[in-house]
């Protein structure tokens, strides 16, 4: 499935959800002086450039920028089974005009930056990727659709580039805690690693040395699912990739 959301002028929000057993291709004609943020919320995801004839593969739980500032190109997205993708592509001048003239730090807006034609990885944040569930998971009337795209949207980037010490403060105080988020995703791991005859709650909030309280309200803020709902979906993905 590929939805394309035009928020704004200069503003492109996308989704990408494969939950075929086949990869999914798709294939967009981005202008120059455009910015792409891509977000691998679950799976994997392959780039490739007609341009350049390279390729970047975009992991979970990773983000990918690609700066596109002089020339138009036509990117081409595989998306392997059971893999879900945002992007949001933005133009620089709207870029700019989102930050303040403090914001330094970000290397894109870097007037060296719009000579070139760059990429930059990184990692998704426990806040983001809940934002990034919030934009495949929500249950609003469809006049709010394109306000609710455009404010998550929006905060998704701010997330991607907020460089204060504490960038979770004020998403969930349970996030705060690092360690948390960390046991959090050994829970994942060990539910995916015996999905056939998967532990009990108790038990797992045990092996992971958090309450299972703290356990259900973590997993539902980091995964945007309850951990037995993540299960059956991953088990359903998993048996169309082997079928």
């Amino acid at each position: 499935m590929e939805e394309e959301i035009k928020i704004e002028d200069g503003l492109t929000l996308l989704r990408f959800q494969n939950e075929s057993s086949e990869s999914f291709f798709a294939q967009h004609e981005i202008g120059a002086g455009l910015l792409q943020f891509h977000f691998g919320l679950k799976g994997n995801a392959l780039f490739l450039s007609n341009q350049d004839h390279c390729a970047l593969e975009l992991k979970e739980e990773k983000s990918l920028i690609l700066c596109n500032l002089q020339k138009q190109s036509l990117l081409h997205l595989e998306l392997s089974p059971n893999s879900w993708v945002i992007s949001v592509i933005v133009s620089i001048e709207k870029f700019h005009s989102l930050f303040s003239v403090k914001a330094d730090y970000i290397t894109i807006l870097s007037p060296d930056n719009k000579k070139k034609k760059d990429y930059t990885e990184g990692n998704i944040s426990p806040s983001m990727a809940i934002v990034l569930r919030q934009l495949f998971h929500y249950s609003l009337h469809p006049s709010l659709k394109n306000l609710y795209y455009k404010g998550k949207g929006y905060e998704l980037l701010s997330l991607y580039f907020n460089k204060m010490e504490d960038p979770n403060a004020g998403q969930c105080p349970f996030l705060i805690d690092e360690d948390n988020v960390l046991k959090i995703r050994k829970a994942r791991e060990i539910i995916i690693a015996n999905m056939a005859e998967p532990p009990g709650l108790q038990q797992l909030a045990d092996e992971i040395g958090l309450n299972m309280k703290k356990l259900k309200i973590g997993f539902k803020q980091i995964y945007g699912d309850t951990v037995y709902g993540f299960l059956f979906d991953y088990k359903n993905g998993f048996r169309q990739k082997t079928a």
